[in-house]
């Protein structure tokens, strides 16, 4: 049995953005750096050791696991590794980002940012 997804807050950026790029389907470590560079604009750089060392970590508590799936052979190269969110993977990545929402809410009502409504 896995333990609560809060007991694993709160993440990193690196680590939350991982999750981030998982969300979606399976990706190979140099595609998880490639999208979370993208996404962030380059305010997230994770370095090849930086993203491995967060899998490991991942796999251990069974946030993440290797994909059987992979796109076919004339398309990918055989040595690359995948991976995807577990259930508690994304419940999880739920669980940080409702974290983060709170944190913001309780910023917009100290009027310490703007209201994404203004923007």
């Amino acid at each position: 049995m896995n333990p609560a997804p809060e007991s694993l807050l709160p993440l990193s950026p690196a680590m939350f953005q991982v999750l981030i790029a998982l969300a979606d389907g399976g990706k190979h470590g140099y595609a998880i750096i490639k999208e979370v560079s993208r996404r962030t604009q380059g305010e997230v750089s994770l370095s090849a050791g930086t993203l491995y060392a967060i899998i490991r970590r991942f796999e251990e508590a069974r946030v993440i696991e290797e994909c059987a799936a992979r796109p076919s052979p004339a398309l990918d190269d055989e040595r690359r590794r995948y991976y995807q969110l577990t259930q508690f993977g994304r419940d999880v990545a739920q669980a940080e980002a409702r974290r983060m929402q709170s944190a913001l809410r309780m910023a917009l009502a100290k009027n310490l940012i703007l209201s994404t409504d203004s923007l």
